[in-house]
């Protein structure tokens, strides 16, 4: 728990002095990290595969998105002068402090770009300051980057931001390397506004293609080298107003953002996006500056309630919303949280700007599609019944990343609920396969959930009318050579805006049991302590309380199987809707079941707890279908759980397979 003298928990987010405070209420529990000289920010001792004087330096490095774009805006902080002096020793190679030139795919890259960006925006605090042979080391230093190796990824971008700063200060710099970088990242581009992050083959869409690189890095560079380069940044613009009408789903009325890929622990970076609009005045038809203004600082105020984030010096945590090293990547240090400060980005305009000037207005619910599928993502948004989440098929990381089947694999990602990574290989509590289907084996002792699809796609009931049409998500993935599964996810109807739709057909030369769960949630009671069992009748019955407790049907009853966890964090349940889906269906019956999973699984919740249905399913030649309902409505950031009244009507329906999807069971 952070001291209560941390600034930035308190802090409410209103207006440009409160972001501004916010900045430097952050920069400050740094001076007791930094070294002598200033260059090195050692702000912990777990290890990642790149050595420790780079994670320094990114201790360093990756504040200055934040510190830069203050100065840049009028902004003081008399603590800048650590950085100054920190260039000087971090780029002399007699310097006990020096960062050491850059290799080929060399993590030195990385903050490259926040150090390209200062130099661009706040030359006069961090470069004319610096004697001539420091002014010498730094260019020389930063200009290494050329003709090195580098990943086929966005990192193309930490060149592009090297070259522009160099250019900005007037020194050498390789205006060849930079056109080649940037035409090669302009392949990356798909559509919509969407970038994939990488060359074609890789169908990887996440944060990276907006607000922690490609679309970040264009509409900075828009704004930077918009005489220099016009044609190209007029691109990146329109690239920008069309991804906003996209992104602006990935977001709910809270402030609260999908967590959905990897690099989460960059936190409120994941909105930095909206605050690069700004920053490069672009103006999106639709989406009024009251609103891009309202996304980013409800964004920036849901931090503040998440004390979690912040060790008891007011440094950034590894993790989510608490320390979590599970769900981490091998390239996260101390230091790499502070990619967040690429959310300060509007402290660069002047108070009297577009977006500083408007009253930042509620998140547009009422104006924006409440269901919209898109292609590029393979994604399907939805916003009813109070609850944003986004259903998702086909994407998978490039490469062997940790939990990657996890955050880019599962079948759905929720604002409020987050997702869960595993913390072992035994057992369902240990795999934590929440929002997924999971396969076993072995009787449920190890697991297999989907991590690549061989087909992905979105369908609509009405190809030639989809803005009117009822769309799905259709994927297939094999876990084992004899094994393929087919997945159909129907997003919530009007009538029943709790309830979404899963459609599983499998097809198996061997035994299994499969896990069909929906989302993990808060798992203890009012007082701190596990969820209790509860009699299914108290579910329907008794006042107009917050239930606090799961219940299942296992064993198996009369009626379809089913599962339910209400707690502080809302609603989770799972329904079989087989038998009434398909009466004819010889699938065999399945079991509710509620699982404790291990701790610092879930994201969002350190201690949760996930519905599943469980099910056995016989080697066989032909296919088999079952359907599965998932039903969830979270609480509101402030609140502790969900009266009766606003679910349990809700959970007595049962929600409707689509006419579609039954002649796609039929046809099959």
């Amino acid at each position: 728990m952070p001291s209560e003298t941390f600034d930035f928990l308190k802090n409410p987010l209103r207006t440009r002095e409160d972001l501004q405070r916010a900045c430097t209420s952050l920069l400050d529990p740094l001076e007791l990290y930094t070294s002598p000289n200033g260059a090195r920010i050692k702000l912990g001792y777990t290890a990642t595969h790149y050595d420790d004087i780079a994670a320094q330096l990114e201790g360093f490095a990756r504040p200055l998105w934040g510190l830069a774009s203050l100065l840049h805006g009028g902004g003081d902080y008399p603590g800048h002068e650590r950085w100054t002096r920190g260039f000087a020793a971090g780029t002399d190679p007699n310097s006990d402090e020096f960062w050491g030139f850059t290799r080929g795919k060399d993590q030195r890259m990385v903050e490259m770009s926040p150090i390209g960006f200062t130099l661009a925006m706040a030359p006069e605090q961090f470069f004319q300051p610096l004697s001539q042979q420091a002014k010498d080391n730094l260019i020389n230093w930063l200009g290494c980057i050329n003709g090195k190796d580098m990943p086929d990824t966005n990192w193309l971008w930490f060149r592009v931001f090297a070259n522009l700063g160099l250019s900005k200060i007037n020194a050498p710099y390789s205006a060849s390397q930079l056109k080649a970088d940037l035409d090669h990242l302009d392949t990356f581009y798909l559509g919509d506004g969407w970038s994939r992050d990488g060359p074609a083959g890789v169908r990887q869409l996440d944060y990276y293609s907006g607000s922690f690189a490609i679309q970040y890095a264009q509409l900075v560079y828009s704004k930077l080298a918009a005489k220099e380069d016009p044609e190209r940044c007029e691109a990146y613009r329109e690239r920008a107003r069309l991804f906003a009408k996209t992104f602006i789903h990935w977001f709910d009325e809270d402030g609260r953002s999908a967590p959905f890929g990897r690099s989460l622990t960059y936190r409120f970076a994941m909105a930095s996006f909206w605050g690069a609009l700004a920053f490069a005045d672009v103006e999106v038809p639709g989406i009024s500056w009251g609103t891009i203004k309202g996304v980013l600082l409800r964004h920036m105020r849901y931090w503040t309630t998440q004390p979690g984030a912040f060790t008891r010096d007011g440094v950034f945590t590894i993790g989510y919303t608490y320390p979590n090293m599970n769900m981490t990547e091998n390239y996260n240090s101390p230091g790499s949280p502070y990619w967040a400060f690429k959310a300060f980005i509007p402290l660069a305009l002047p108070e009297t700007h577009p977006f500083w000037m408007a009253e930042e207005e509620p998140f547009p619910i009422a104006s924006i599609p409440k269901v919209f599928a898109s292609e590029h993502p393979g994604h399907i948004y939805t916003h009813l019944g109070g609850h944003t989440f986004l259903l998702s098929s086909g994407q998978s990381c490039h490469y062997p990343l940790r939990a990657g089947a996890e955050k880019y694999g599962k079948l759905a990602y929720s604002t409020a609920f987050g997702y869960a990574v595993p913390t072992g290989t035994l057992l369902l509590d240990q795999h934590a396969p929440d929002n997924t289907i999971a396969l076993s084996e072995d009787g449920g002792v190890v697991w297999k959930v989907r991590r690549e699809c061989d087909d992905a796609r979105i369908e609509y009931e009405k190809p030639s009318d989809k803005a009117n049409s009822l769309c799905w998500l259709r994927a297939v993935w094999r876990p084992w050579k004899d094994v393929e599964v087919e997945t159909i996810l129907v997003p919530p109807h009007p009538d029943t805006p709790l309830w979404h739709i899963r459609v599983h057909r499998i097809k198996t030369g061997r035994e299994l049991t499969s896990s069909d769960a929906g989302f993990s949630n808060y798992g203890q009671r009012k007082d701190g302590r596990a969820l209790d069992a509860v009699d299914a009748s108290s579910i329907t019955s008794g006042d107009d309380a917050v239930l606090d407790g799961k219940s299942s049907s296992d064993p198996p009853t009369e009626d379809a199987a089913w599962a339910l966890a209400s707690s502080a964090g809302g609603v989770v349940a799972v329904r079989d809707l087989t038998h009434l889906a398909l009466p004819s269906s010889s699938a065999s019956r399945r079991k509710g079941e509620v699982t404790n999973l291990d701790a610092n699984t879930n994201i969002v919740f350190s201690r949760s707890i996930m519905p599943t249905i469980i099910g056995s399913h016989l080697g066989s030649s032909r296919d088999e279908w079952f359907v599965t309902g998932i039903f969830a409505l979270p609480s509101r950031l402030g609140q502790e759980g969900v009266p009766k009244s606003a679910w349990v009507a809700e959970w007595i329906k049962n929600p409707v397979v689509p006419d579609a999807i039954l002649k796609i069971i039929k046809g099959a």
